[in-house]
């Protein structure tokens, strides 16, 4: 596409303008930090750096028209400090401020390299822990794979941004000016004119194409976040698409993906040679008409041959940074696209949050209490009903009921990954949402229905329940988990790693992993939400042992699919579409012939049915 065809839509809307802004003063507080003041000399000391590597860079010209004079048989126009040096001289002194301008340049790199990692490692530890405090409704709608490639692409622009706002766009303006000073002083004005105009034109064509690029660049990179998306979707999912032979349909999802990358890359290569093309002869047109106008006056005898060498030395000098110009902007406009996109992530508000001056959380005994609580994702669709209950201390509570009766919201709401939206929650008597959600964390231990392992080694799992934890108190926990001995008995022992997501590992073993790390976590409350009912008979009735080992003189909250896993807890509560329909004691519930006794019959003769078979 032409110049010509560019449309408003690449060029920035007053949205994306206020956005860029608003990433740029995020930035800067990295370059001038009051809480590390050596930043501050390090961004003293560069710019200290810069300004002599362009001085010198500048000066650089006035040298090289010296050594052509002098060669030429002009020597005469050469000025006082160039007399007397000799050809030699003057070339070396010629080399030595090219040597001294690149030198500065790099020395000023190396003083900002601190700083501008500083700042990468700054922004992605921010980023990090603020996606940490971000909602579980939050990151449930969001795709992971899509997450990381934003924090990724913004985390990067980081330091191109630093480093090239504080030393291309300033020193090259720097630079620009001086060269159409000199041009005017030492030559005439005429000459300023042309390079100025040059400088204006190639600008302007370097912006416009720029801004039609940059659109295409964000079609390509939403094309990209998709296809990663669905690449580290499908591969979590690795034995999904085994079990259903899907391989050929997950490639075709993924090509399909990038199909759409392709096309944006495409368009991308092919701007980039539009833009390429057209500043090639912007620039040539300018340094032909000053070549041109210099020509003409050496053989008018105005200027010497050192005149004309030096016209053309600027015009190319200036050529450098006018095309890092194209460079710069481009990708200056690319990383505040986004960075914007990660300052978006940041700017995303925690749905849970501390109050002002939250105290911790003070458990005594452990009771949790239930006062009339409701609660709904969804206003039209009504989670749990007006739920009062009791679970006093030290003792352990069943929640039972059919699926979408809300016995999982329950222990989401203890854990306070939400808040209620009517009644309360208290623990000894604290209202949940009145205490630190570090505190009220670390109260609770949970064992969910599928733990999730970190892809690093047995030891490195069971120590997350607490990262001071000794070795002897890491083998004491796997001991009371009933795992030690499996662990052992591999060639590997507690440096085994366990793979992604723990799939190295059975079922079962992942469970006792996560039954040790919560042991190791001694926590005063235990939220057991459905810990066994993804295991076999024998595997559930082996760890049943261990959880009911793990529940004594805690405070236990579990969350049951199969009945006979809480036959004996001191209360049973059955929920049905958000209510408390029955509660009492096993036996109790089964004399009261009703639903929990339904539950009860149907579960007993499915599992007489299944050891029937088993048997036969």
């Amino acid at each position: 596409m032409p110049p010509s065809q560019i449309t408003t839509a690449g060029k920035m809307n007053s949205d994306e303008r206020a956005r860029g802004w608003r990433t740029i003063r995020s930035v800067l507080p990295y370059l001038w930090s009051h809480e590390a003041p050596w930043v501050k000399r390090r961004v003293v000391l560069a710019m200290v750096m810069l300004v002599f590597a362009k001085v010198i860079s500048v000066s650089t010209p006035f040298v090289y028209r010296a050594a052509v004079n002098t060669l030429s048989g002009d020597a005469a126009a050469n000025p006082a400090w160039a007399l007397g040096m000799g050809a030699v001289g003057i070339t070396v002194a010629y080399g030595m401020a090219r040597l001294m301008s690149v030198a500065f340049g790099e020395l000023r790199d190396a003083i900002f390299v601190r700083v501008a990692q500083r700042a990468l490692r700054h922004l992605a530890l921010q980023t990090f822990t603020h996606m940490h405090r971000l909602s579980m409704r939050y990151h449930i709608t969001r795709k992971t794979g899509g997450l990381s490639r934003i924090i990724e692409r913004g985390v990067k622009g980081v330091e191109f941004l630093l480093r090239f706002m504080l030393f291309s766009v300033g020193p090259l303006i720097l630079e620009l000016t001086l060269v159409a000073i000199i041009f005017a002083v030492v030559f005439d004005w005429r000459y300023a004119a042309v390079v100025l105009v040059t400088i204006a034109a190639y600008i302007k064509f370097t912006f416009k194409v720029t801004e039609w690029r940059v659109s295409i660049r964000r079609a390509m990179n939403q094309a990209d976040t998709a296809a990663n998306q669905k690449a580290i979707d499908s591969l979590l999912n690795f034995e999904t698409v085994k079990y259903f032979g899907a391989e050929k349909r997950e490639a075709e999802r993924y090509d399909e993906s990038m199909k759409g990358y392709e096309a944006m890359a495409v368009k991308t290569g092919q701007s980039l040679a539009t833009l390429n093309a057209g500043q090639t002869l912007i620039i040539s047109i300018g340094l032909v008409a000053v070549m041109v106008m210099a020509a003409m006056e050496v053989q008018a005898g105005k200027l010497t041959v050192g005149d004309f060498v030096m016209v053309q030395a600027y015009m190319i000098q200036i050529t450098m940074p006018l095309g890092f110009l194209g460079t710069v902007y481009r990708e200056i406009r690319q990383s505040l696209v986004d960075m914007g996109e990660m300052f978006d992530l940041l700017q995303q508000q925690a749905e849970i949050e501390d109050k002002a001056d939250a105290p911790v959380l003070n458990v005594k005994g452990g009771e949790v209490t239930f006062e009339d609580v409701t609660f709904h994702y969804d206003p039209t669709r009504p989670i749990l009903k007006g739920i009062s209950l009791r679970v006093p201390p030290g003792q352990t509570v069943a929640l039972v009921g059919p699926s979408g009766s809300g016995k999982s919201t329950i222990g989401r709401l203890l854990f306070r990954f939400y808040d209620v939206t009517g009644g309360a929650i208290r623990i000894d008597g604290q209202d949940l949402r009145d205490v630190t959600q570090e505190s009220l964390h670390d109260a609770i231990g949970v064992v969910p229905q599928d733990t999730v392992l970190f892809n690093d080694t047995i030891r490195y799992n069971i120590a997350y329940g607490r990262a001071d934890a000794s070795e002897e108190e890491i083998i004491a926990a796997a001991k009371a988990a009933k795992i030690h001995d499996f662990v052992i008995s591999l060639p590997e022992g507690y440096d085994t790693a366990v793979g992604e997501r723990g799939l190295k590992l059975s079922g079962g073993e992942k469970q006792r992993v996560g039954i040790a790390r919560t042991i190791l976590k001694n926590p005063p409350i235990l939220l057991l939400d459905e810990a066994t009912s993804a295991l076999d008979t024998q595997t559930e009735r082996d760890i049943q042992t261990s959880l009911k080992a793990m529940g004594k003189g805690r405070t236990v909250i579990t969350i049951a699919h199969r009945l006979s896993t809480i036959a004996d807890a001191d209360r049973i509560i059955v929920l049905e579409k958000g209510e408390i329909v029955e509660e009492g004691r096993h036996e109790d519930l089964l004399m009261q012939r009703g639903r929990y006794a339904s539950m009860w019959a149907r579960q007993s003769a499915e599992e007489e049915e299944a050891e029937e078979q088993g048997a036969a």
